[in-house]
């Protein structure tokens, strides 16, 4: 997922929160996880297995090898830290554009595979990535409180540090506009809408729907199907396979956009409650993909 939106809107903060939404480590995933900070002889005193899922933070100066590992002998790096859990870049477009695109095969593969002259090692690295940026230099090319002072070419050369490929492989893209005063000055009551263990009571309802529909098999939730089994458990009507040709050609959109769309709309109707894909959750699907669009104008 990538947040887009002017300073102070909220998108650390959101960021920081989402751990708080997804279920607890499963005890293969908790194995799986110690493993990697075992290795590294930095499992927390007292701690044999952990028990929440990890989230990575690195600032935006780090090299090649401390995001996706490396050394001699090679070492995981924070996208393998992130195993099971989440990675959070904030500031996006002011990561080294050569950094960021070595996690394109990461994201798409979930291991990371690092050799050397002597030795081939391959480290998990199956996180979310959850990114933030700003839409210009000064930040508030989308603010209508606040005037932007950058150029295009300014704003074009910022914005194009995320290359296309790799906001391809983001599944979720949205932008978070600057919050009202109406909702700062607020009290408590007032702007309390659903909290994050009933998010959690959802995330976990739409988890088992997921674990019933995979059974045993390797794949464990829906960001995981492969493209054969995104035909056969994301099954549209025609009125969704219209609108998903439209958006598809309208928006140029890739083969990979395309899976995405529907294993983000399988997703949404998990999270509902419903068996099948309807218009509306297509329609959410495929607004979540309109900075692919926009992020280049």
């Amino acid at each position: 997922m990538i947040m887009i939106g002017p300073p102070g809107s909220g998108k650390t903060m959101l960021a920081k929160r989402v751990p708080t939404v997804l279920p607890t480590l499963s005890a293969p995933e908790s194995i799986e996880t110690t493993r990697i900070y075992s290795a590294l002889g930095q499992l927390p005193s007292g701690q044999p297995l952990l028990a929440r899922r990890p989230f990575r933070s690195p600032h935006h100066t780090i090299s090649d090898a401390g995001l996706v590992g490396g050394g001699s002998p090679p070492s995981p790096g924070e996208i393998s830290k992130a195993h099971n859990g989440i990675l959070f870049l904030d500031e996006l477009p002011e990561f080294n554009r050569k950094t960021l695109e070595v996690m394109r095969q990461p994201l798409e593969d979930g291991i990371v595979t690092i050799s050397r002259a002597l030795r081939s090692t391959t480290f998990p690295s199956d996180f979310m990535l959850v990114a933030a940026a700003n839409p210009c230099p000064c930040g508030y090319r989308s603010d209508p409180r606040r005037a932007c002072n950058c150029t295009p070419p300014q704003v074009e050369k910022y914005m194009s540090k995320i290359s296309g490929p790799l906001m391809d492989r983001i599944d979720i893209q949205i932008e978070v506009p600057a919050v009202p005063f109406e909702e700062l000055s607020g009290s408590g009551n007032e702007c309390c809408g659903t909290t994050s263990g009933q998010m959690r009571e959802m995330v976990e309802r739409a988890r088992q729907r997921q674990a019933e529909r995979f059974g045993n098999g390797p794949v464990r939730y829906n960001a995981q199907m492969s493209s054969r089994q995104v035909r056969e458990h994301c099954i549209l009507d025609s009125t969704c396979q219209n609108m998903l040709r439209h958006s598809v050609e309208e928006m140029g959109l890739s083969a990979r956009a395309h899976d995405k769309i529907l294993r983000v709309c399988r997703t949404i109707a998990d999270v509902a409650g419903d068996e099948s894909i309807n218009e509306l959750h297509l329609a959410e699907a495929i607004n979540y993909r309109n900075l692919d669009r926009d992020l280049w104008v």
